[in-house]
């Protein structure tokens, strides 16, 4: 019974033989216990049934121990394991099959998104537009290479260090809600940037993320702006030129009249085909003077828009008035008009004389497009409002009339310009800056021989 126990490699045999050895062995003790001249034996065999006992329990260890090596893999990420086939049956065989084939997973897994990240990581630092994501409390997670450059940085930690770029940007930075735009204009050193911004916010386990873009707009606003001064220029310069040239002209004729006139008043008449002349002459320097200080009325009008004076309104109450005002010119012209609001208690907040001003253009400009079109009958213009999917409200005016040339279409907003005989041009570029004023914003569809939307949002 003091001889060393075969070490089995079978598994399940190692067990099953060291329970049986381990219920012989007991079996034995207890018969032996207590029997005149077999104490050795007997304390001999107890030790022998320890040492079973402590060998069973270290060989459901050994297998334990390889499970919970297993999943600590998995709970630090650490898959540079491998474990090796042995000798103790198919069942552990199986089991590091198993266990390999999940951590091999883990690691393909790991790979691809490590691939990913880098993938993404890539594009993000390519990108020509700045990025930057941080959490709660300012740490920078994201900072790509166009916005070191933009900010002249090499390496940010925290969003308050931009505060040595421009303090108000990190004002914005942390101030700017997600799904909105903002924009500022930082003085650094020599340069100007112009900076257009728009921020996300993004929830990752239980932490909350901003991420904000930003894009330096300076010389896409520098080139607009001198289109713009170009274009105003020529509008300025061409309807000046058409009030002045014949006013100078019938000027110099006249005085030419008159100086004859006077150098031979002695023996000279005025007769009453000359009077004629020289009224229709006047009348006509009147004329074209007045229209002179309408077009500079108007375009002063234009660069002094009021400050909106906001209030809750009803849209139903707006469309009723409209609908009143303009109730003569629509009969005169044959037009139906139609005015729905869904639902019938939509409210905008706004200041009701300008947006009346707005709405009253641009119907008047529908009345106009569809009494200048061949239909005779179904002449329609809807007054419409309703909210969009975000919850913004919207006024569309609607009409069927001819439609607008789509290369005119880009240009209607523009100061000055028109595609009516008499129309100044002045109209629509209020409208879109009164709406501008109201925060939204004022666009323009259209299909020729089919009709226009206007579309005002709020």
């Amino acid at each position: 019974m003091g001889r060393k126990t075969v070490d089995f490699k079978n598994f399940r045999f190692n067990v099953f033989f060291r329970v049986m050895v381990l219920t012989i062995s007991i079996y034995g003790f207890s018969m032996l216990i207590g029997k005149a001249g077999y104490t050795v034996t007997s304390l001999g065999l107890g030790a022998f049934i320890v040492y079973q006992i402590l060998e069973l329990i270290k060989q459901v260890e050994n297998t334990n121990q390889e499970v919970i090596n297993f999943l600590n893999s998995i709970k630090y990420d650490d898959f540079s394991n491998n474990y090796k086939l042995s000798l103790e049956g198919d069942t552990f065989n199986g089991l590091t099959n198993a266990f390999n084939q999940v951590l091999n997973r883990f690691r393909e897994i790991r790979a691809e998104k490590e691939a990913h990240y880098l993938y993404l990581k890539t594009i993000i630092h390519h990108v020509g537009i700045g990025i930057l994501s941080f959490n709660e409390t300012g740490e920078l997670q994201i900072i790509n290479t166009a916005a070191k450059r933009l900010f002249k940085i090499g390496r940010l930690n925290n969003i308050a260090e931009l505060a040595t770029f421009s303090p108000e940007l990190v004002e914005k930075c942390l101030k700017l809600r997600t799904g909105t735009r903002d924009l500022i204009k930082v003085v650094h050193g020599a340069e100007i940037v112009q900076l257009a911004m728009f921020a996300i916010e993004l929830n990752l386990q239980g932490k909350t993320y901003k991420l904000i873009t930003f894009q330096n707009i300076h010389n896409e606003l520098e080139e607009q702006e001198m289109d713009a001064w170009q274009r105003l220029i020529r509008v300025l310069t061409h309807e000046i030129m058409n009030s002045v040239t014949p006013i100078s002209s019938l000027a110099g004729t006249l005085e030419g009249e008159i100086e004859y006139l006077l150098d031979n008043s002695g023996t000279q008449e005025i007769n009453a085909g000359d009077l004629e002349d020289m009224h229709l002459a006047i009348k006509t320097i009147q004329r074209r003077s007045d229209g002179l200080i309408r077009f500079v009325s108007d375009f002063r009008n234009l660069t002094h828009v009021p400050v909106p004076k906001f209030r809750n309104m009803n849209v139903e109450e707006l469309f009723e008035h409209i609908s009143t005002l303009m109730q003569p010119e629509i009969e005169e012209n044959g037009i139906s008009f139609v005015a729905k609001v869904d639902p019938i208690t939509l409210l905008i907040t706004a200041d009701q004389e300008m947006v009346e001003q707005v709405l009253i253009n641009i119907v008047k400009n529908a009345i106009q497009a569809l009494a200048e079109t061949e239909r005779q009958n179904q002449r329609n213009i809807f007054l419409l409002a309703g909210q969009d999917d975000k919850g913004r409200p919207y006024i569309v005016v609607r009409d069927n009339g001819p439609g607008i040339d789509p290369e005119a279409l880009e240009r209607i907003f523009i100061p000055f310009f028109t595609t009516k005989k008499n129309g100044s041009g002045i109209g629509l570029s209020l409208s879109r800056q009164i709406m501008r004023q109201h925060k939204g914003t004022l666009t323009a569809y259209s299909e020729l021989s089919e009709g226009t939307d206007f579309i005002l949002k709020f």
